[in-house]
């Protein structure tokens, strides 16, 4: 008996270095088509496990204190993350109403992505 054995493409996931996957994604700021919404810009693209955890949150607050200056390099920061639009923005209301981290108060946000 010969056991013939058939095996679906496999979709491999980015590296770095390698081109990003175009997607469509609803966000705290609306939606984005990427990559057609950031031609002829450089975009860095961040994640986080989880909203409400605290190094999550000093790091999205650095990024997002960043953001002009990112801007002034024509780049832009697009945030991802496992975590539904709504949780996002419940932890961007904490963010800016209880939260202060290196004398980062009310910082504007950054778009985050929903998964």
């Amino acid at each position: 008996m010969t056991i013939t054995e058939t095996t679906a493409p496999v979709a491999s996931m980015p590296r770095i270095g390698d081109p990003a996957p175009a997607f469509t994604a609803q966000t705290t700021q609306g939606v984005i088509d990427f990559p057609a919404d950031y031609a002829g810009k450089w975009v860095i693209f961040f994640s986080h496990p989880a909203d409400f955890t605290p190094v999550c949150t000093s790091e999205f607050m650095t990024f997002a204190t960043m953001r002009e200056q990112f801007a002034g390099y024509n780049t832009e920061l697009v945030g991802l993350s496992v975590d539904g639009l709504y949780s996002h923005i419940a932890w961007l209301r904490t963010i800016k109403d209880k939260i202060a981290f290196r004398d980062m108060k009310d910082v504007e946000s950054a778009i985050r992505a929903d998964r």
